[in-house]
């Protein structure tokens, strides 16, 4: 028999036997496929997803689409969504949408929310040494406070201390050295803070009781008003760019620095633990890594945008720009201490969270003594020449 009557005899034979084998290798693959995506939706039930994407929902303690503070959470939310390919996606909530802004804390911790951005001093009276985790007066600059945080020990602590509450945190965000306030009259001596209603959280504002005066907690979105009306006689916001975005140039002419309640304010981006644990470890990777370029991007954005702002209000509102007296400064200093003290005694975790600070600040300070002081202390003498 020639070759090409065998090719016509066992041709048929051979596409059978073929086409069978395509038929079961299909069947064992949509077996192995239907199973995998069973799997996959059962874990979304508790992951607020339907096991391929997953959506969020992130509460702030800011007023809807305020510059510099409120873009750290949208910025976050843009983030995840492009680098998940759409499989996270986040919907930012402003303070009062879902829950009041000092409610953020709760609606994360209880699930309401899936993340939460705000200040963590805002929680002090839930978890006293919350306020080393945004200021400490007199503390850590914005760059001091983030090598704590990553490398100092600080995010180990802090993950400490939030656990009871079933929170991950997170930093997110700095605005850099803040600015001392807004005062609707002069400050010449340490006197002048005696009676003066202002509005400064924190153990700041605690400090600032302890010199005479009387501190007023109030959100964001209502201080304008309050200043307007007399309610409080100054506040302190964040600084130049955001305090400008408020109109606070409107409502007080006198603005004093340096800002020793708030040398390097870090924000925060708390987690609710099962949102988190229902992601896939790509995509817990990709939430923490958005958070790290949020914080360090908001501080980029500060840095650019308070001295352009500064100008405007200085040159073109009239506001009148002072720096608070030493012996202002040495009360408010003495102040925290005695606050601090106090705060330590009272609190285990908060002496166990100080001990952390301490030991960090203690080093980084003598540190940038001869680094970031001494360069900056010598740019201005041959500058100034």
């Amino acid at each position: 028999m020639t070759e090409s009557n065998l090719e016509r005899r066992y041709s048929p034979l051979i596409i059978l036997v073929l086409t069978a084998a395509l038929v079961a290798v299909i069947g064992m693959w949509s077996v192995d496929r239907a199973s995998t995506v069973t799997n996959v939706t059962e874990g979304a039930d508790e992951s607020r997803g339907d096991g391929d994407s997953y959506q969020w929902k992130i509460v702030t303690t800011w007023p809807k689409n305020l510059p510099g503070l409120g873009a750290g959470p949208e910025n976050f939310a843009r983030l995840v969504g492009e680098l998940s390919g759409g499989r996270l996606t986040a919907r930012v909530y402003g303070a009062g949408e879902i829950v009041p802004a000092f409610e953020v804390f709760d609606a994360v911790s209880q699930g309401v929310a899936d993340a939460g951005h705000g200040a963590a001093y805002y929680w002090k009276g839930k978890i006293p040494s919350s306020v080393f985790f945004t200021a400490v007066p007199f503390g850590m600059t914005a760059q001091e406070m983030n090598g704590w945080m990553h490398y100092g020990g600080g995010l180990q602590v802090w993950q400490e201390a939030y656990a009871p509450s079933n929170i991950i945190p997170l930093a997110g965000g700095s605005t850099g050295v803040q600015m001392a306030g807004w005062f609707n009259r002069e400050i010449n001596s340490a006197e002048d803070l005696k009676g003066l209603k202002m509005r400064i959280p924190g153990m700041a504002g605690e400090v600032f009781a302890a010199a005479g005066g009387t501190a007023v907690r109030i959100p964001g979105g209502e201080i304008y008003t309050s200043l307007q009306t007399g309610v409080i006689d100054a506040v302190e916001w964040v600084g130049p760019y955001n305090d400008r975005a408020l109109g606070l140039h409107e409502v007080a002419k006198y603005y004093y620095y340096p800002g020793w309640h708030e040398p390097g304010p870090l924000l925060e981006f708390i987690v609710n633990k099962q949102s988190m644990e229902a992601l896939p470890q790509d995509l817990q990777a990709i939430v923490t890594a958005a958070a790290r370029v949020v914080n360090q991007d908001m501080l980029d954005e500060f840095t650019a945008r308070n001295n352009q702002a500064l100008q405007q209000l200085v040159n073109e509102h009239g506001v009148q720009l002072r720096r608070l007296p030493d012996d202002v400064l040495k009360v408010l200093w003495q102040g925290t201490q005695d606050v601090m003290q106090q705060l330590i005694a009272d609190d285990p975790m908060a002496a166990k969270v100080h001990a952390s600070f301490k030991a960090y600040y203690d080093g980084v300070r003598e540190y940038h003594h001869i680094s970031e002081q001494a360069y900056i202390n010598a740019r201005d003498v041959v500058m100034d020449e």
